[in-house]
């Protein structure tokens, strides 16, 4: 058998690198052999280019963030802990917030508008933006009355150049989340129109009282706006009926974008990616602080807010009451409820009664309004274990046992973490583990240790 190589002449050729191979036994007249030297020669010489730029590295990861560097082992030889630890370092930035007295509006109407253009059908983020889009509105809307029971939101839509009303104005969820749950009646097309869809919006709540908070959340996808005339006018509209205006958007700034919600109050964001997405709009959950109002020279506050309004707790009616019509739905219905001044039934609360205008609320839907403004202590991160003589070592919330030895993870020492992911209240003094510390100021809204 023939050697794995031959000699050419006074050259040793290698049958491994066919390109070699090809130019020297090319049969073409004239054709030099020492060109196949020649190409492994500049192979090589580029390889060894490939492999100092690689080591020099990008001009882009400069500035890129190399999160999985900053994960360490535990000690047990698991990364697991310092995964979560990331998590919950992300997770507890907004709770890190000050927790000052802020007046804010427990009674909310917020009008949803969804960019239902031919721009949501990019698949920068997956799916597809439409998508995305109504599963984080649905999870939106769901959450969004779980911490304001007292609110209710309309869902308006922008296509075609229009503006189209999806959903009435309505507090209860299951009514909300049906106007957005039939995928083929919101299917995107044409150009989106912010004036048109501003201007419905401001229509639907021009009838609501001055103690209740008007707002107006866009998830704008789209680069461009066809609107018929000056949303310039719009806008000092909005400004005039005092209704904030936030918008999301999910390609780029647009200045218009940013002026609707500078001069209204409201807050402007970019979308970075899908989990961003989702933390933007849930940010928007809890209730906006209060605007201060400007006093007129004789000394009276102009567009005053009320410090008080009537409120009426219904009776409820049994299943198995004989039926009845109700004035919301003109139905026959046995369930439902009774409005404590003219008696009428309605079959959901919150509601504004149809017959005598009474705002009709449960007691406790009025009492889980109130932890916005009387919010849960912030949680101190416990840095050591010598300030206490005698340290649990269970969380106080779901007894589970902390760590032993503390953890490091990087750039968390600024940011309020614990490296015993323990958190002590600074009313009773009892510790909490991470997840516990998010539950409580989230979902629970009261210490489990002192009650406040």
């Amino acid at each position: 058998m023939p050697p794995a190589g031959r000699r050419i002449g006074d050259d040793f050729v290698d049958d491994s690198d066919s390109d070699i191979d090809v130019d020297l036994f090319d049969d073409e007249p004239g054709r030099s052999k020492g060109k196949g030297k020649g190409k492994a020669a500049e192979k090589r010489k580029q390889d060894k280019g490939k492999s100092k730029a690689k080591e020099q590295g990008y001009a882009w990861e400069a500035t890129y963030v190399r999160s999985w560097d900053t994960v360490q082992e535990d000690e047990a030889g698991s990364i697991r802990g310092s995964v979560q630890d990331l998590i919950a370092r992300g997770r507890r930035r907004r709770l890190l917030a000050p927790a000052a007295a802020i007046r804010r509006t427990i009674i909310r109407q917020l009008v949803l508008v969804l960019d239902l253009s031919a721009a949501m059908l990019d698949r920068d983020m997956r799916p597809t933006r439409f998508d995305l889009m109504l599963q984080y509105a649905r999870e939106f809307v769901t959450e969004w009355f779980d911490q304001n029971p007292l609110g209710q939101i309309g869902i308006a839509g922008m296509r075609g150049g229009l503006g189209e009303r999806i959903g009435e104005m309505s507090g209860n969820p299951q009514d909300v989340l049906k106007a957005i749950s039939e995928r083929h009646r919101l299917e995107p097309n044409g150009e989106p129109s912010l004036q048109n869809a501003i201007e419905m919006a401001r229509s639907s709540m021009s009838h609501l009282p001055t103690h209740s908070s008007r707002e107006i959340l866009v998830i704008f996808g789209s680069l461009t706006t066809c609107d018929p005339g000056n949303i310039h006018d719009t806008m000092d509209e909005c400004v005039k009926d005092r209704i904030r205006i936030s918008i999301v958007a999910l390609a780029a700034e647009m200045k218009i974008c940013r002026d609707l919600c500078d001069k209204t109050g409201g807050q402007f964001s970019v979308v970075m990616n899908e989990g961003h997405f989702k933390d933007l709009l849930f940010e928007l959950i809890p209730p906006p602080a209060q605007r201060a109002v400007a006093r007129t020279g004789s000394g009276v506050t102009a567009n005053p807010a009320a410090d008080l309004m009537i409120m009426g707790f219904p009776m409820r009616l049994p299943d198995t009451s004989p039926p009845s019509l109700c004035v919301c739905h003109s139905q026959m219905k046995s369930e439902g409820f009774l409005c404590p001044r003219c008696l009428a039934k309605v079959c959901d609360v919150p509601t504004d009664c149809d017959i005598c205008g009474l705002m009709i609320v449960s007691s406790p839907h009025l009492a889980r309004s109130y932890h916005h403004l009387f919010p849960v202590k912030a949680y101190q991160a416990v840095n050591t274990l010598e300030d206490t003589l005698n340290p649990s070592k269970q969380c106080h919330g779901c007894s589970v046992a902390f760590r032993g030895t503390p953890s490091v993870v990087a750039g968390a020492s600024g940011e309020g973490m614990s490296p015993f992911g323990r958190y002590r209240c600074p009313e009773c003094h009892n510790d909490f583990c991470t997840d516990c510390d998010v539950f409580v100021h989230d979902v629970v809204h009261c210490c489990p240790g002192c009650g406040q």
